[in-house]
């Protein structure tokens, strides 16, 4: 059955369209309904075309489309009001920034590698990089 055949591409579903909305939804996505939830977790982290979705859960693709589109619309707006996620995205890139820094600085003084307090500030910056 075609239904099951993901649609032609969506220009909106760009690869940074679904990081995008992929980040959202682990910021925010406990605050959609748990219907919207289900549908938006099945859909961008299972990869699951809107016809497999509709079986699954026994809906339309209508439904399912209108969900997602619903469920995009208040990421979005999480996102306006709250902005955790764009906070999240500099601290990374402040992180690693500061990590190039370092390892520039290190390059141009090759003894301070031996340092004990350059040694921790690139392990602290590097783990919490790791857990962001």
């Amino acid at each position: 059955m075609n239904d099951n055949i993901k649609a032609e591409p969506n220009p909106l579903d760009s690869i940074e369209d679904i990081y995008e909305i992929t980040v959202l939804l682990d910021f925010y996505g406990q605050l959609l309904t748990e219907r919207q939830y289900e549908i938006m977790d099945l859909y961008i982290n299972s990869d699951l075309s809107l016809g497999e979705i509709a079986e699954d859960l026994g809906i339309s693709r209508q439904g399912v489309h209108d969900s997602i589109r619903k469920a995009k619309q208040a990421l979005s707006g999480y996102e306006k009001r709250l902005g955790l996620a764009e906070r999240f995205k500099e601290q990374e890139r402040n992180i690693e920034k500061a990590l190039k820094s370092l390892k520039y600085i290190e390059k141009k003084s090759p003894g301070l590698k031996e340092d004990a307090d350059y040694k921790q500030a690139m392990y602290l910056l590097e783990r919490i990089l790791e857990t962001l």
